[in-house]
């Protein structure tokens, strides 16, 4: 900390004794400072306090209309979002949700990432299939998202809206592998769909070469549900290219979905085709909320599928491992709904009111601004976020949140930490060093 790079550097730190509350050492412990991802350490923790580590989102499926002896519904279907952050894209068969240490969500900011391996469609797939052994065969009417669980906002830099209807994080992942040079680089997204085409034209550069590759279209509101909505990706890759980031073996950047509920009405019409569900709306064309009932009118005699997501606590493993910010948003609102909140600023006053009353931190402690769980200006004393773990420690939650830290060299953000490359001082901590970092540039 003497260092002459930290001259004018300032420095917060407080470290203290769970279990007897003995302050080990204290410097500047009442000083705020920027949290960066530390933010979501509180966002995921008032989350899982009120909705417990067990709660499970179920996304169910109403038809809306009459249904024929043969099959053929006359009306809609209808997709409640609930707020389920994977939809079952993530679900492993040992019943966890799958993660990795690069996560895909970061992929455009870190240069790539490292996929997950299940389907992210598998949970529109199931209710689908759900959909069809019903008795539906046939639905002569439309297909309709309702994304009214709470009101749409977008986190602070414009880029990522948080709404309750998620598929893929909302994003279409693109892997990009060179040949030999002179070729086409081989080139694959996922999820396939009408809603949302790649278009490519990437060569395969001499080893050694420069990457150069221009990423263009498709991320604007209004393309989803047009016919011909496509990104399209251009330019060159080295024959022997490898990204910067340790153990990535393979080139991956994404492209978002602007229009997240127009999208999954693509989706699940594909899925109903696929399950052998005729449904004569146009597949791609836009989400229609004005065909949606009053809000909370849906009665269970008309519920024909439901997709149930595994517990919270996997979600939470998720957010907190791989620092994600869409999660950590959401986490906000599914508390905020709890209190009765259903916009950003009435869920970040009721997390402000539960922090100062519930966990005793005190409203000079901590500043986080009505724009999101992942506002670049929230700020945070050491004294509030010890406050808030010791807190955590004392519910009957806390297992599971502990749970959800990355662990230095084993897995999350920290997975790479002291073991690649190998570092020898931090090699005693490795496995034994449960921390959620964050970054404020």
């Amino acid at each position: 900390m003497n260092k002459p790079l930290y001259a004018d550097a300032t420095w917060s730190l407080k470290v203290v004794d769970l279990e007897s509350g003995e302050n080990i050492y204290d410097l500047n412990s009442d000083i705020l400072a920027f949290t960066g991802s530390v933010r979501k350490t509180y966002s995921v923790g008032m989350a899982l306090n009120k909705l417990g580590a067990d709660h499970r989102f179920r996304t169910p499926v109403y038809s809306r209309g009459e249904l024929s002896e043969d099959g053929v519904l006359t009306g809609d279907l209808i997709l409640v979002a609930a707020g389920d952050l994977t939809m079952g894209g993530r679900n492993t068969p040992e019943g966890t949700v799958a993660y990795t240490s690069f996560d895909h969500t970061e992929a455009n900011s870190l240069g790539s990432a490292i996929l997950t391996e299940p389907d992210p469609l598998q949970g529109i797939d199931e209710l689908a299939a759900q959909v069809a052994a019903s008795g539906i065969t046939e639905v002569n009417g439309d297909v309709v998202v309702d994304d009214r669980l709470f009101d749409l906002f977008r986190v602070p830099n414009g880029n990522v809206l948080i709404t309750p209807m998620i598929i893929n994080d909302n994003l279409v992942d693109v892997t990009i592998i060179p040949t030999e040079p002179g070729q086409p680089a081989a080139v694959d997204w996922r999820p396939k769909s009408a809603a949302f085409d790649v278009e490519a034209s990437v060569t395969t550069g001499p080893a050694g070469g420069e990457l150069d590759l221009t990423f263009t279209g498709g991320e604007v509101p209004g393309c989803i549900g047009t016919p011909g909505c496509k990104g399209t990706v251009t330019g060159q890759i080295p024959a022997d290219y490898k990204p910067a980031l340790p153990g990535i073996p393979t080139l991956v950047r994404t492209f978002s979905i602007q229009d997240p509920s127009s999208y999954a009405r693509i989706l699940l019409i594909e899925a109903l085709e696929r399950a052998g569900v005729t449904v004569t709306a146009d597949t791609v064309a836009p989400n229609q909320p004005d065909k949606l009932p009053p809000q909370g009118s849906y009665s269970d005699d008309t519920k024909v599928a439901e997709f149930v997501s595994l517990p919270y606590s996997q979600y939470t493993r998720l957010i907190l491992k791989v620092s994600h910010n869409l999660g950590a948003n959401l986490s906000l609102m599914l508390f905020g709904l709890t209190q009765g909140a259903r916009t950003i600023d009435t869920a970040l006053a009721a997390e402000r009111e539960t922090l100062i009353s519930d966990f005793g931190i005190k409203g000079s402690e901590f500043d986080f601004p009505t724009n999101g769980s992942g506002s670049p200006d929230s700020q945070a004393a050491p004294d509030a976020t010890v406050k808030l773990l010791r807190e955590m420690s004392r519910r009957d939650v806390f297992p599971a949140y502990f749970d959800s830290f990355p662990i230095l060299g084993v897995d999350g953000s920290l997975e790479p930490v002291g073991v690649d490359p190998p570092n020898p001082i931090i090699e005693p901590a490795i496995g034994k060093v449960y921390a959620k970092t964050g970054t404020t540039v």
